[in-house]
């Protein structure tokens, strides 16, 4: 779309938004920021963002909603549902609608290599990242991680490569958006207060396939449920990657080595052993990195050698600091219980008895199969959030009784704090969102990690 002249509303003011209506005003837009929360209620940083990006040219609509009838384009940051209100009526003039990831993507030039799934985006967009760097130094790591695209579309060269990770709120209203190569990890129930069900959300998932051709890749999880669904949503060529079984074409597991064997010959990348980040769910990313970098062209040694000193990311099972005897691991990215059982069976093959914080926003999904995993690994779980109740409850239902529920994280950490034993092991681990308390599963964890480092104090 042209522009030039238009008018365009950006809904929702956090980072995707301004990097969004910096975007739309650099292409000669006439832009307004729409969002809920009114002028004075923002912190006061905030209100001199606010100010400066008015002084720039950029309108605001703080609080009241404005007149949609009246716009040429509206763009949604991924925290905003697309069945709010003003996007109804928005669908009622037939104005038209789109993402703040799919909106920068009109304006890339270079490849995109794209990472979705429920759980491993992260961790596996990170190795990705840091082995296309070595490859190509022009590579930019954008999307659910790192910077919005939208503020970094501008700076991306055509013979760079973007790697995005990409959740499903992104591709939710994603139209045109092509990745060379796209990796869906895994699919499991998450964000069903958002998507409603999980036909939805697997639809969301499986729009990063949409405009692939027989000339692209799709790299995707054998053990997954839903592999064999995946595959009837893309014509790119497939690449499988699997702990347990040697596919076709893809990357492997054997005997404790990692193999690939996606150019017509079986390769040795690496062993378990010299991987940093532990746990079969680990492995995994590592296989899918390897599958993904391996497609895209990336030499096995470039591979190999990020592999085996990647220390891990920042939030996921994190180790922090050992004091008086007992460790302490953030684990804040774990917002679904799938990525909390992986960090929790993770850490017990420390073989000591963990103390567990979690809770958080809820997300309408069951607890019972991570809480089924607490006896014999969880010496207690201290729970805060909305979903004490119902955590508690699963607790009972699943005969589990060594709980307690707390009012803050600050509560939690130090209750958890006060009844360990040396060799002991704290872990902030949710298994929910964290917007019921924060604003960020980085904010939250950050905070945690603050808390432990300041307990003695």
């Amino acid at each position: 779309m042209e522009l030039y002249g238009k008018k365009v509303l950006v809904v929702g003011n956090a980072r995707s938004g301004i990097g969004a209506a910096k975007l739309a005003l650099n292409k000669g837009a006439k832009v307004c920021i729409y969002d809920g929360k009114p002028y004075e209620k923002w912190e006061a940083a905030m209100q001199e963002s606010i100010d400066a990006m008015k002084s720039q040219g950029i309108e605001y609509a703080l609080g009241d909603e404005p007149n949609v009838e009246s716009y040429d384009l509206i763009i949604l940051s991924p925290g905003v549902s697309p069945e709010i209100h003003l996007i109804q009526k928005a669908r009622h003039f037939n104005i038209s609608i789109t993402g703040e990831f799919e909106f920068a993507s009109w304006y890339c030039k270079a490849p995109i290599v794209a990472i979705t799934g429920t759980n491993g985006k992260t961790t596996t967009t990170t190795l990705v990242g840091e082995m296309m760097r070595s490859f190509n130094p022009k590579t930019y790591v954008v999307g659910n991680i790192g910077n919005a695209f939208s503020e970094e579309v501008g700076h991306i060269p055509a013979d760079g490569i973007v790697v995005a990770e990409v959740s499903s709120f992104q591709l939710e209203t994603a139209t045109t958006f092509h990745p060379k190569v796209s990796a869906l990890l895994n699919i499991t129930p998450d964000h069903l207060n958002r998507h409603g069900s999980m036909e939805n959300y697997c639809a969301c998932k499986y729009q990063i396939f949409a405009n692939q051709t027989v000339e692209d890749y799709s790299i995707l999880n054998i053990k997954d449920t839903y592999y064999e669904e995946a595959k009837e949503h893309t014509k790119a060529n497939c690449i499988d990657f699997s702990t347990t079984t040697i596919p076709e074409r893809g990357a492997y597991l054997k005997e404790g080595q990692l193999w690939e064997n996606i150019t017509g010959v079986n390769r040795l990348v690496c062993t378990v052993d010299q991987l940093f980040i532990k746990g079969t769910h680990n492995v995994e990313n590592a296989l899918a990195a390897i599958a993904i970098a391996t497609a895209f062209g990336v030499p096995i040694e470039m591979i190999k050698r990020v592999l085996t000193t990647f220390k891990g990311v920042e939030h996921r099972t994190e180790y922090v600091t050992t004091k008086r005897g007992v460790d302490f691991f953030n684990d804040s990215k774990a917002t679904n219980t799938d990525a909390a059982i992986a960090g929790l069976v993770g850490l017990s093959s420390l073989n000591k008895p963990i103390r567990l914080i979690a809770g958080g926003m809820d997300k309408k999904v069951s607890f019972n199969e991570w809480v089924k995993l607490f006896r014999g690994r969880v010496e207690k779980v201290y729970i805060i959030g909305e979903t004490k109740e119902q955590i508690v409850n699963t607790c009972v239902a699943e005969g589990y009784h060594a709980y307690a529920t707390y009012d803050t994280l600050d509560d939690a950490v130090l209750a958890a704090y006060e009844e360990s034993k040396p060799e002991e092991c704290i872990l902030l681990s949710p298994a929910c969102a964290s917007w019921d308390m924060f604003e960020s599963y980085e904010q939250r964890g950050r905070l945690f990690k603050e808390l432990v480092n300041h307990l003695e104090g």
